[in-house]
């Protein structure tokens, strides 16, 4: 019945939450601001890199100006230190191994820049093959926007509804639901159960290889 399967990336495939946390709160730090702990992270990603900023700063602080300014920041911490702790989760390397076994297509959709996401797709998990990779860019709205989700479908020439989407976060199942495809919200992520239920996730599952037995 499924064909392909769509993944997020920070939350979902790579454990990015301490290098995410640890640049942001070195902005903080330099411009003299209160820094935020790893759990109040959790909450701050995976809307991309400006709504991860704007969380982070104090409310008196988000007028535009200041918020460009915090990107750019951000942008220049994490380029330098976005590899020391991040890794794939436990059982994600099995899960790809499996998917490429079963000859199943795989692709990655994040709200991280489209830089930063092509360069770690490449960088920690170069050893399977994803295609296509879209993070965040100028033209593609971010999700849950499906647009995202819609054109690697189209790309890989298989209907929305044939396709697994794998997600940690409500901004994923908000995007699987519409775009039409398979909303499996993933346990070991950045949010509750809660929340991937009430934003439309039809399947949790707590380990990445209770997705093979969709195969």
């Amino acid at each position: 019945m499924y064909q392909a399967v769509l993944f997020d990336l920070d939350g979902t495939l790579l454990n990015t939450l301490e290098d995410l946390a640890n640049a942001m709160n070195r902005v903080l730090e330099k411009w003299g601001l209160p820094l935020h702990t790893l759990e109040d992270y959790k909450f701050f990603v995976g809307d991309g890199v400006e709504n991860l900023v704007r969380r982070a700063l104090p409310e008196n602080m988000r007028d535009p100006t200041l918020l460009a300014k915090g990107v750019a920041a951000m942008r220049q911490e994490y380029s330098k230190a976005w590899a020391l702790c991040t890794k794939p989760y436990p059982g994600v390397r099995e899960l790809l191994d499996g998917l490429r076994a079963r000859s199943i297509p795989m692709a990655v959709l994040s709200n991280k820049p489209d830089d930063f996401t092509k360069k770690m797709v490449k960088s920690l998990l170069g050893s399977w093959k994803f295609h296509p990779v879209l993070g965040e860019r100028a033209g593609l709205p971010r999700k849950p926007d499906p647009a995202g989700a819609l054109e690697i479908a189209s790309i890989l020439k298989v209907q929305p509804e044939r396709f697994l989407y794998l997600g940690d976060t409500d901004t994923d199942m908000k995007t699987a639901v519409s775009a039409g495809m398979f909303p499996v919200g993933a346990l070991w992520g950045f949010r509750s159960a809660e929340e991937l239920l009430s934003s439309g996730a039809r399947k949790l599952i707590g380990r990445p290889q209770e997705l093979l037995e969709f195969f």
